[in-house]
């Protein structure tokens, strides 16, 4: 397979995750998610949908760069599971927050994304230092974000 289809196949398969729990976690937002009491630092709304999707990217090209790299195979295997259980975990979390309306559940699937992030960051660095460090922006927004979950768990 030749390389640029590695790259698309690589940003679109997070670009569709995301995009796929965002069709059905929509209606939530405008009007479940409204009713919420939230915190001094919740972001405007409108920040959400381009700081995911410049994260979706930036996961995507650093598997790319773990897909195409010839380094030890087992390596790789390890770097795989960790990638595709954080996006199982991070397409869930949608669900349990917005889909179900339930912050409590979706704030220990974003414990357990975020543990498994940087796992997924650490595996990423035995292979590419280049790819781990392309996950930094997301391990620091699901960090923030998983701030945000649990006060507004707290405080609802």
């Amino acid at each position: 397979m030749r390389p640029v289809i590695k790259l698309f196949i690589s940003i679109l398969i997070p670009l569709a995750v995301g995009s796929i729990a965002g069709i059905f976690t929509a209606s939530s937002v405008k009007d479940w998610f409204l009713l919420l009491n939230k915190p001094s630092f919740n972001p405007p709304s409108w920040l959400f949908g381009p700081v995911w999707t410049i994260l979706y990217i930036l996961m995507g090209i650093s598997f790319y760069l773990i897909w195409i790299n010839n380094k030890d195979v087992a390596k790789k295997r390890i770097c795989y599971v960790y990638y595709w259980i954080q996006l199982l975990l991070n397409f869930l979390w949608s669900f349990l927050f917005f889909f179900f309306k339930n912050p409590g559940l979706a704030l220990i699937d974003i414990v357990v994304l975020l543990t498994t992030i940087v796992l997924t960051t650490v595996s990423f660095h035995k292979v590419s230092k280049a790819a781990a460090r392309l996950l930094i922006p997301y391990i620091l927004w699901v960090s923030f974000a998983t701030a945000l979950n649990f006060e507004i768990w707290r405080m609802n």
